[in-house]
């Protein structure tokens, strides 16, 4: 596989790989040694989900890494950025792309579908055992075999119970992971809700006063809380997300750089500019060209 490449667009697949697809909503690949990776982070406009079959891939999901290997499920969900940091040789899976708009219109109870995104937020990668593996890769069987039923008039309304039903094994897999979770010490659960609050208002403030006061707790608590859980800075990692998110846009979006600049809420684009080669040592323009 290739390390790197251009922007990759999941959906254009169909014209280059022999994919089974329907429409701009649903691909998949039994294959997936044949999609080509990327080095940089390319933030995800559609859900992935990979069954691991066997070899390994380690990377990153919005900063947190991730390691998949052989009798794993991993997910990638809209809005996540993504980055590869190694990918064995004889990695190789089975790949399900779903478009944002049909996730969103998969007619699960609210309860449901909050839980299992949200669980799936936290953990990207479930581990299985070989049997769960097996069960999960019968279901993915059925979907391959329907969708190649052009002709079937009920095709799009069996799929949809079928990727319902997959939602709903993964619910289960939640309630038996989160008794491991309920593990985590106060200071873990602190970290997340300081990273998921990072997550969406990273544009509108990098002030650790912010993000405190958000938590109620103060600044120094807070600051002391997450080097002593991490090992970073309350600023590290919000500036951190930044740059990946950078990174992300400046080479997976035509936006120039004062657009990007302006869409991650500097000043101006001398101080983006200045922010981005401070952590990264080297310019936007440097970095979009390599």
């Amino acid at each position: 596989m290739k390390n790197k490449t251009s922007k990759i667009d999941l959906f254009q697949l169909r014209e280059k790989l022999p994919v089974d697809a329907i429409g701009d909503d649903i691909i998949l690949l039994n294959d997936i040694s044949m999609v080509p990776l990327f080095d940089y982070p390319t933030k995800m406009d559609f859900a992935i989900g990979c069954i691991c079959l066997k070899g390994r891939i380690d990377g990153t999901i919005n900063l947190k890494p991730i390691s998949f290997s052989g009798n794993d499920v991993a997910f990638v969900l809209p809005g996540q950025i993504l980055q590869y940091t190694y990918v064995s040789n004889d990695f190789s899976g089975l790949l399900l792309v779903l478009s944002e708009r049909f996730t969103n219109n998969l007619e699960m109870s609210i309860r449901d579908s909050v839980s299992v995104m949200l669980y799936l937020k936290e953990n990207p990668v479930i581990h299985l055992t070989p049997e769960e593996v097996d069960h999960i890769s019968r279901y993915y069987d059925i979907l391959l075999c329907t969708v190649r039923m052009p002709h079937n008039a009920h095709r799009l309304d069996i799929i949809r119970l079928l990727i319902q039903a997959l939602f709903y094994i993964i619910n289960d897999f939640r309630q038996l992971h989160e008794k491991n979770s309920l593990q985590k010490s106060k200071h873990e659960w602190l970290f997340d809700a300081f990273y998921n609050l990072v997550l969406t208002n990273y544009k509108e403030s990098r002030n650790t006063a912010f993000y405190a006061e958000k938590l109620c707790l103060t600044p120094k608590y807070l600051s002391a809380v997450i080097k002593e859980t991490t090992g970073k800075t309350v600023s590290d990692w919000i500036s951190e997300y930044v740059i990946l998110e950078a990174k992300s846009l400046l080479k997976t979006s035509n936006l120039s750089i004062q657009q990007i600049s302006d869409e991650l809420n500097f000043a101006n684009q001398s101080f983006f500019g200045k922010f981005f080669k401070r952590l990264t040592g080297m310019s936007p323009k440097e970095y979009k060209a390599t």
